[in-house]
């Protein structure tokens, strides 16, 4: 526990924030440099960057095991730096909420191939190893337990792409942590219409002519349809008539969204690419981590009438699997990073998984 001048002083630092404006929070940056680092396809880099971000301090028990740390992962195509915001940080990170940072060490690291992390985009382009997520969550324990000197997780709270690797992350080290919390996922490898979904996506990028095999001089046009189709699939149809109730509206958002959306076309086809070699399926009912799995009922691109995790869950005695209801507040695939929907149920699991 931290001394209490010291919890007033950051409690000050994370409450003091003026009217209309983002709070800033105390982060501490990093990147963690991973030595010859072998990906499956046999490919290495000598020096792989992983980008991360802390807040809080870490507390070690009387054997010096690390009690009190939260790994928060992003999904494709994002970055840690995206929960600090209102939706994510100013719901969770706060004096007294969920994951309240005088109490926990939250670690949000950037994945191989986006944000601060080393990506296609920093000179290798095409010739940048294929990369997947049994790479990626190799890279995530390599941070903590070589750089951070992390050796135990609390918890998990994954999103999306980092969603499923938290099924990675329990079915192949299950023992270094206490708990999981997947948003937005299946327990099971991309098929059906997510395989679409990316589908679409990698090849309006590849089958532009200006994307050139990967060596372009100029970002093309195919990373702006790309960035268009992530677009269409990660909302929901409520918010999208409420917000752009007339023609004109929706023609401007949509521009506004994509050019926003809109990045590196090497970076988006490797990322979209990279679940090549996710499939938790055959592994579940050797998982004993308790889990508790949250999906969306309007997420498009896990729609709830497969019931893929619902009945795959069943193999696992300390999962529960719940679908949040479609409301105006949800915002599709987008709602696992609206914290406010979900945030009292993170709060009961970390009771229902604490030490005693």
């Amino acid at each position: 526990m931290l001394p209490r001048m010291a919890r007033v002083a950051l409690a000050l630092v994370c409450g003091a924030v003026t009217a209309g404006a983002q709070r800033t929070w105390p982060v501490t940056e990093g990147d963690a440099h991973l030595r010859d680092f072998r990906f499956q396809t046999g490919a290495t880099l000598t020096d792989l960057k992983i980008h991360y971000r802390t807040l809080g301090a870490a507390r070690r028990d009387g054997a010096g095991t690390v009690r009190n740390a939260v790994m928060i992962l992003h999904g494709t195509g994002g970055d840690g730096k995206q929960f600090l915001n209102d939706n994510f940080a100013e719901q969770l990170f706060g004096p007294g909420q969920p994951l309240d940072i005088t109490k926990y060490y939250l670690i949000v690291p950037d994945g191989i191939g986006h944000g601060q992390s080393t990506k296609p985009s920093d000179g290798r382009r095409a010739e940048f190893p294929r990369y997947g997520y049994h790479d990626m969550v190799e890279a995530q324990y390599r941070l903590l337990t070589g750089h951070l000197q992390v050796n135990h997780l609390r918890m998990i709270v994954g999103t999306s792409m980092g969603c499923m690797h938290s099924y990675v992350w329990v079915a192949e080290h299950g023992g270094f942590l206490d708990a999981a919390m997947p948003l937005a996922c299946q327990p099971a490898e991309i098929s059906g219409r997510n395989i679409f979904f990316r589908l679409a996506v990698m090849n309006a990028i590849r089958d532009d002519p200006a994307y050139r095999g990967g060596n372009y001089t100029v970002n093309p046009p195919g990373a702006r349809t790309a960035a268009a189709i992530i677009s269409i699939f990660g909302g929901n149809p409520l918010t999208w008539q409420k917000e752009n109730s007339t023609r004109e509206k929706g023609v401007q958002s949509f521009s506004k969204t994509v050019e926003s959306r809109a990045k590196d076309a090497n970076d988006t086809l490797y990322a979209y690419d990279a679940s090549w070699d996710y499939n938790p399926a055959p592994q579940l009912a050797k998982i004993r981590t308790p889990i508790l799995h949250l999906n969306f009922a309007d997420d498009m691109v896990n729609p709830p009438e497969l019931k893929i995790a619902e009945e795959l869950l069943k193999q696992v005695t300390t999962a529960r699997f719940v679908l949040y209801p479609y409301t105006p507040e949800t915002r599709g695939h987008g709602s696992h990073t609206m914290a406010a929907l979900w945030k009292d149920q993170l709060a009961e699991f970390l009771r229902a998984t604490e030490r005693e």
